[in-house]
């Protein structure tokens, strides 16, 4: 490490100068405040491995991967649903907070919903649309 100022390398020194916290020598440490001798990055390391002791989690890795997939008749099983809700599509998007057009894609099979957006729709209409699918 040298001097933020004049690039020294020996006896330095946190200080603050000019409201600016620097690594300064005894030489430059004249132009502020001394706030106290610089760490090591040894010390620092010491502290970090202490710290990793005391919180040590498990994680298991899980044998078989869940996969998410939305069901291939989300079009009609979404548009009868709204309709038997009695809702209009502007109305219906107001209630999920999603555009008019995004829910005439969803309709007619335009546009796939995120698994974010199938959830929503799950949860407002009470319809199944995620499938779950194990892989053997």
């Amino acid at each position: 490490m040298q001097c933020d100022l004049c690039g020294a390398t020996k006896n330095l020194v946190r200080a603050k100068i000019e409201g600016t916290e620097l690594i300064v020598c005894q030489e430059c440490a004249k132009f502020g405040t001394i706030l106290g001798p610089i760490k090591t990055k040894q010390e620092k390391v010491k502290k970090r491995k202490e710290k990793k002791s005391t919180t040590k989690q498990t994680i298991k890795p899980s044998t078989e991967e869940e996969i998410l997939i939305i069901n291939p008749n989300y079009p009609t099983i979404i548009k009868k649903a709204r309709e038997k809700l009695g809702l209009k599509q502007s109305e219906f998007a107001k209630l999920i907070r999603e555009k008019e057009s995004v829910v005439h894609k969803l309709e007619t099979g335009e546009l796939e919903p995120s698994i974010k957006l199938a959830k929503k729709l799950e949860h407002i209409l009470k319809i199944k649309l995620i499938e779950q699918y194990h892989e053997p």
